[in-house]
């Protein structure tokens, strides 16, 4: 459960990330090795990341460059044509992703927050260069109670709230973090990418 150990966060004493690409996660692990101290690092990166054909790197991802923080949108729209901005962490990026291309949308931008503890001034920098007033949306697979949304809303919130519309779109309130049931989990998924 990611907010448990968000709720632990405090005064830089852990590293809470949550990579999507293999090169990701090979340069995190790179960094956590080859920094000159130590902190625990949590790694919230799910097994069905291995067999999605999205989830991939190349060799020079590998190779160059280093772990982001976070990873701007991929999209060619520029940031002053965006209508919308969702922010999200882990494999919902991908169910996003791919809804936008298959429903043609150009004017939401997706951001991928890859580490969320510390997070960085440079990731709110990047956040404030979006038009004031647009939608500003958290988008998480967890239940509404659950997930990096009351971390996100108790770091940033006001920031958010100063300049975007912003709100969060998860599942239902739960006391379980899954459904239990394949079939009901894929419905529920639908529902949150078409909210989003």
């Amino acid at each position: 459960r990611l907010c448990r150990f968000l709720a632990l966060a405090a005064e830089d004493n852990v590293q809470v990330c949550n990579p999507t690409t293999p090169a990701q996660i090979f340069h995190l692990l790179r960094r956590q090795v080859l920094r000159p101290w130590r902190k625990p690092l949590i790694v919230m990166t799910p097994k069905s990341l291995l067999r999605s054909p999205l989830a991939t790197s190349t060799i020079r991802d590998l190779t160059d460059g280093s772990f982001q923080r976070f990873i701007g949108d991929q999209s060619s729209t520029p940031i002053d044509q965006c209508k919308k901005l969702l922010l999200c962490s882990g494999k919902v990026y991908y169910d996003l992703a791919e809804a936008r291309k298959a429903r043609n949308v150009t004017d939401v931008h997706i951001i991928r927050v890859e580490q969320l503890y510390p997070l960085t001034e440079e990731f709110k920098q990047h956040i404030a260069s979006y038009p004031q007033g647009i939608e500003l949306r958290w988008v998480q697979e967890e239940p509404w109670n659950m997930g990096a949304h009351y971390f996100m809303n108790a770091r940033l919130g006001d920031f958010f709230r100063e300049r975007f519309r912003f709100s969060c779109v998860a599942r239902d309130e739960s006391a379980s973090p899954a459904t239990g049931s394949h079939e009901s989990h894929k419905l529920e998924q639908s529902r949150l990418i078409a909210k989003a």
